[in-house]
Formats: structure tokens, sequence, C-alpha cells
């Protein structure tokens, strides 16, 4: 079994600081863990679940979840990362968005050892009298410290008073949550300890920062977010979890192990050894992770047919050596594989081909296609799979 501390430091990127959450740990008492997550959309997925897994091992050593639904500010639109200002949401997009989050994050935590708050509680009713005197608890220049908001102010962009009231606002639900530990991803480190600080500044013992690294999506490069189409949902079926999970890449594939999973650092530092010395399949070592991640989000006969679907599909197939071809004007650079497919008639509408892209049901040269912008160049030949249907040859001419 691993050691508790050991099992929360996985993965991790910074505690601020070791020392306090170690002194916080030894005082044998129920902590109070806060993560907050603003519904700016309607589903969690993968991504959102890296700062879940650590609330999981908190609670698989005693402590207890404050699962933060940040309905009122998601309303402001939380600044980090962004170089403009955000939409700004209505209350009934954000309420609509915050129905599944509950559901979904139980799909991972203990509802007994979870507190599902909602920051509307307290700012909704908050008065002028009581904003002012949050503000006057931190200074301009200090948020203005914020590495997006000095790219901003240099870049003589806007910068709205709403978007400087959010590390404030995010910081005082620590304050009404009398949280111990604060989880967030590594972009929200300043509004983390902006928390810190307004504790103290309440008299309370600051929190704990425990920041986690962003999760890449699909395609390896950018953070996972649907905005960018490169996620996988939780609440997705899991022939499509695992298809998509088998399209990621190697590489990719030990940062999934090390922030989804239970499975121990070392047992992965063996894996990998064992990968690289080709004693072991990358692919089977795959389709652990992909069986894995399927089996917490929905069970184990579905992770089970998922892994058998995939293996029927893409593992296990003969390509016959007559296959059906066809014939596509070579065109100069690269040309999208959703217009293959339909320009092939693989598929009916373009939405078709996107749905099968995906849900990792595509695969060029038997190698599965997940993001609906790849591209593949125009000449030469290649094998398309297209879900169940039998493999055919695509010609550029």
């Amino acid at each position: 079994m691993i050691e508790p501390l050991t099992l929360i430091k996985k993965g991790s990127i910074e505690i601020i600081q070791e020392e306090e959450l170690k002194k916080k740990l030894a005082s044998k008492k129920s902590l109070r863990i806060k993560a907050g997550f603003d519904p700016t959309s309607a589903d969690i997925h993968l991504g959102h679940t890296v700062l879940i897994e650590k609330l999981r091992h908190f609670q698989m050593s005693g402590h207890t979840v404050v699962f933060l639904i940040g309905d009122f500010t998601a309303m402001i639109g939380d600044p980090t990362g962004v170089s403009a200002t955000r939409p700004q949401l209505s209350k009934e997009q954000v309420l609509t968005n915050a129905r599944t989050y509950t559901k979904q994050a139980f799909k991972m935590l203990d509802p007994e050892r979870t507190e599902v708050r909602y920051n509307s509680e307290w700012f909704s009713k908050m008065d002028m009298t009581e904003l002012i005197r949050i503000a006057s608890k931190y200074t301009v220049a200090r948020l203005l410290e914020r590495d997006d908001f000095t790219k901003r102010y240099s870049g003589k962009r806007p910068i709205g008073i709403h978007e400087l009231l959010y590390p404030l606002m995010q910081g005082y639900d620590s304050v009404m949550l009398h949280a111990d530990v604060e989880i967030g991803g590594s972009d929200q480190k300043f509004n983390l300890i902006v928390g810190r600080a307004l504790q103290e500044a309440y008299a309370q013992e600051p929190q704990v920062v425990l920041t986690m690294p962003l999760l890449p999506g699909l395609d390896g490069t950018r953070k996972m977010s649907k905005s960018y189409e490169n996620y996988i949902g939780i609440d997705e079926p899991a022939d499509m979890i695992f298809g998509k999970i088998m399209s990621i890449s190697d590489a990719l594939m030990w940062t999934y192990y090390e922030l989804l999973t239970d499975v121990p650092q070392d047992e992965v530092d063996g894996l990998k050894e064992q990968a690289s010395r080709r004693t072991i399949n990358p692919m089977e070592i795959k389709k652990r992770l992909a069986s894995d991640i399927c089996r917490k989000f929905s069970s184990e006969a579905e992770a089970r047919r998922a892994r058998e679907v995939f293996e029927k599909v893409f593992s296990k197939k003969e390509i016959p050596d007559e296959l059906e071809e066809f014939r596509l004007n070579a065109v100069p650079g690269h040309v999208f594989v959703y217009q293959i497919l339909m320009d092939t008639a693989a598929v009916p509408s373009k939405s078709e081909a996107k749905r099968l892209i995906q849900g990792g049901g595509i695969a060029i040269d038997n190698k599965t296609v997940n993001n609906i912008f790849s591209r593949v160049e125009a000449k030469g030949s290649y094998i398309v799979q297209a879900g169940k249907k039998k493999p055919f040859r695509v010609v550029f001419l």
C-alpha cells in the first residue's frame, strides 16, 4: 500500500509549503481539502479529473473534500492564461452546466466524504461594504504581478475591473470554507496563493497550496480542452474513451499513467523501462491504461467489452490483398481526414465523420486518428479503416 504522503505528492508540481502539509497530516484531524471548478461547460473531461483524482487521494487518507462549484465566479470568467477578457456567461448557462458536475464528480469521489458547495452561497448575498473590505486586504501592485495581467497591461490590452476581482473572490472562497489545503492547476498558482494571504488577513491558518500539471490533450501539445477538440469526456461511452486513449502517443501515455491512475510511480518506471527494451509491447501497456480509465468511469464489464471491440476492429483485423480502391485528385499540401471520408462516401455527412474521428473509430495506415483537424499529405496512397466497415485504399492521383 502506498504511504499517504507519497500518494498525495504523486504527479504534483509544487507544494506550498510541504512542511506545513506534513504538520497538518501529522495532526491526525480530518483536513478540509478544497478544489474549485467553474462550470463554464456542461461536462467534465479527463483534464478536470487530474484535480479530482488528487482529491480522491486525500479522501483515501481519511480527509474531507470540499468540491466547490464556482457558479458565481463562472459568470465573471477566470482571466488565467488568456490574452483578452473572457465573454461572461449568463446565470442560466452556468446553472445548466453545474447540474452535471456533481453527478460526474461522484464517479470518482466518495459522497460520504464530499461536501459540495456553491460560491453563490456567499457572493450572491454580499453587499458592497464587504466587497470593499475584501478588496482592501490586497494591493493592485500585487495583482498586476500576475503574468497574464502584466502582459496585457504592457501590451495596452484592456483588463476589466471584474477580472482583477477574480483572484480575490477565489481566495475568499478559501476563507469561507476554512480550507486546510487547496488543489489547483499549475496555471492557478497565483490565485491559490491569494487564498493563503486572505486567510491570514482573516486570522485563519493559511491553506497549503498543491499544484498539479495541466493534462495535455489528445494532440499531445495543448492542454485538454473542449475548445481545442482534444478532450475525452468522462461520460462518453467506454469504447469511445478506449479508442481515444489508444490514439495518444507512447510518450504521452506515461503522463496519463502518472496523473490519471493509482499505479505506483516505481511500477510506471518499470513499465517504461520494459517498453524501451521492447520486452513488453507499448501497445499492451497502453491497453492496460485505457482499460483502467474506462473501468474508473463505467464498469469492469464495459471496460472489457471496449477492449474487445478495439482489438476486433483495429488490432486483430486482417487486411485482405484486394481492397476496394478510391482514386482522388491530388492537391498541393494536405487534406483533412474528414474530407477523405466524405469524398469516398465512407460516411453520410461531415458531422458523422467528425463523430467517428472523435470516437477513435478512424484509422489511417493502422494508426488511429482522433483530432477532427487531422490531415494527411494529399499524395500517395493510404489504407483507411472507418468504424466496423471493411478497410479500403485511397490513392491520390
